[in-house]
């Protein structure tokens, strides 16, 4: 069926009642609109669904995620009734239909007579990826749609291993997905009667109290190794870490910090931050204020669902800086690498891992220490899943991240983890205080030691049915006409991953290198409307660096953009 037909499917199937009816009536005589809403199907993959809230089969629905729900429920089942019976632990995030698509989805699976596991209220996905494999379950599922606008909403999906789903497993899950009629194929039963009659079992403090002791595990120096007076700010933006976070500085012993008042509570709208992604600097404009108002060093935030994490640092001047995931990055693995030594804790055999589109430096400052640094495909349902490999030959895990302010400093949290990077960078910023430092002074060596890298990302969204062709265009252009010199530099060698490269599987992802630490790479995302770019340049100086990947940037970008 083309997008009217099945738009008129939607009209004749949902109750006039149903708020969704309305909203279909409202967009019939806007064929752009319609068109959005009903092209293709809501695409389930690796990182489970992610899409607007509204009427459609591309939006993010009650019958979307009742049929996504139904087609996993439709796989536990095909794994037999151990698999049913260890279940399915389900955690959401703050936004609009969080809680009500969290409840229906825990009603099918109980339908399904599989076993629930959920919460009162909403929790950070990190918790639920470590809960997964503490309770030894099949699978978990959160409602979340990360750092997206408040339009948004998402259903990522985990296996027993505490990941988000593999590709063979998303297939597989994926086939029964298609497999199920939207209308009759669901089946259902309130989440109420669920409680009530024990298949769904809610859980509570006991498994909160766990999670944050495994974080808590992870500190390096404690006592009067570090400065514990140290003054902070930290935001959740209106999500999920208020009270992990909060608990988490307590415990720990920090005195001296501040949460922002109007980002403290769960704010579906987001209505004092607009777009709720610690990536972007301009999530940190209140901290900034209270920051000020407060003396505080070090400004952190985590974004809703309390998985991504970024910090501003203070100057030598005084000012505040945003740092980019790679520089937090710096100093996340020369704080754990450095601090093991020094604490005689460092492991012989240790190992990180890095996503391919993440800066080279890291691998130099592991390398200082007698650390490998390993490389994965972008997510951290590849960086978390290398884990079993590292153990199989004899490596001790000590840390993983990506660019995009993840990081996962547990083997037992396998995903990003906001409130234990939050942890490990509070740590960080107490211990280098005792020594008379700030985390600003340690970026600064970092850079003199192992060499100025200059680190840029570059986003072009392009929403809608033309901007995903286009974005298309875009790939095929680069791959056709591969450049050997950009802005004067020889390029020395392409990697394309779209085949697949040595142990790593396909990605639709280039990599153009200059030399070892100045390169730029090429990625559609996975999960929103754009096409990434990851620029590195690394020089003698971070001026001349800075100077090198501008004239790199603009000249891929001017021919990217020439793809019409």
């Amino acid at each position: 069926m083309n997008y009217k037909d099945t738009y008129q499917e939607w009209v004749d199937h949902i109750p006039s009642d149903d708020p969704l009816h309305d909203a279909l009536v409202a967009m019939q005589d806007n064929e752009v609109e319609k068109e959005d809403s009903f092209y293709k199907n809501l695409s389930f993959g690796t990182a489970g669904l992610r899409g607007k809230v509204g009427a459609g089969t591309n939006r993010m629905n009650y019958y979307t995620v009742g049929k996504a729900t139904q087609g996993i429920a439709q796989f536990i089942v095909q794994h037999g009734q151990e698999a049913m019976d260890k279940g399915v632990v389900i955690a959401h995030d703050p936004r609009h239909f969080s809680r009500e698509f969290c409840e229906m989805t825990a009603g099918i699976f109980a339908a399904n007579g599989i076993r629930v596991y959920t919460f009162p209220s909403l929790r950070p996905t990190p918790e639920l990826a470590f809960l997964i494999r503490k309770i030894g379950t099949t699978a978990g599922i959160n409602i979340t749609a990360s750092h997206n606008p408040k339009e948004y909403n998402g259903y990522k999906a985990y296996w027993n291993d505490g990941c988000q789903v593999s590709s063979e497993i998303a297939d597989g899950m994926e086939r029964e997905i298609n497999a199920v009629d939207i209308w009759s194929g669901v089946k259902k039963s309130s989440y109420e009667e669920g409680v009530q009659n024990g298949k769904i079992i809610v859980l509570g403090e006991k498994e909160d109290r766990e999670y944050l002791d495994k974080i808590e595990s992870l500190a390096i120096h404690t006592g009067d190794e570090i400065d514990s007076s140290i003054p902070l700010v930290y935001t959740p933006l209106n999500g999920c870490g208020s009270i992990p976070f909060r608990q988490m500085l307590n415990d720990r012993g920090f005195t001296n910090w501040k949460i922002v008042p109007e980002q403290e509570n769960p704010d579906p709208d987001f209505t004092t931050v607009g777009y709720p992604n610690p990536e972007d600097p301009k999530a940190f404009a209140l901290s900034e204020k209270y920051g000020r108002e407060f003396g505080a060093e070090l400004l952190m935030a985590t974004d809703p669902d309390s998985d991504r994490f970024a910090i501003e640092i203070r100057d030598n001047d005084g000012n505040y800086v945003p740092l980019n995931g790679n520089q937090t990055g710096y100093l996340l693995v020369n704080y754990i690498l450095e601090g093991h030594k020094t604490a005689g804790t460092l492991p012989t055999k240790g190992a990180m891992v890095k996503s391919i589109v993440t800066s080279s430096l890291s691998t130099k400052i592991a390398k200082a220490y007698g650390v490998e640094m390993f490389e994965t495909l972008t997510g951290f349902k590849n960086i978390c899943g290398k884990i079993p490999y590292l153990h199989e030959h004899g490596y001790t895990y000590l840390f993983g991240y990506e660019e995009s302010v993840g990081y996962a400093g547990c083997e037992d949290i396998r995903d990003k983890d906001g409130i234990s990077a939050g942890m490990l960078v509070t740590e960080a910023a107490a211990y280098y205080r005792k020594q008379g430092k700030t985390l600003w002074d340690v970026l600064q060596a970092i850079y003199e030691k192992y060499g100025y890298t200059c680190e840029e990302g570059v986003n072009i969204v392009l929403d809608g049915i033309t901007g995903r062709a286009r974005i298309e265009r875009m790939m095929q252009w680069i791959r056709a006409n591969q450049p050997t010199t950009i802005a004067g530099y020889s390029v020395d060698h392409i990697v394309d991953y779209i085949g697949g490269v040595e142990d790593l599987p396909a990605q639709n992802a280039m990599r153009f290198f200059i030399d070892a630490d100045t390169w730029f790479a090429i990625r559609p995302s996975g999960t929103e409307p754009k096409i990434k770019f990851y620029f590195y340049a690394n020089d003698e100086s971070m001026d001349k660096a800075k100077e090198k990947n501008a004239a790199i940037r603009d000249a891929i970008l001017d021919l990217i953009n020439s793809v019409e």
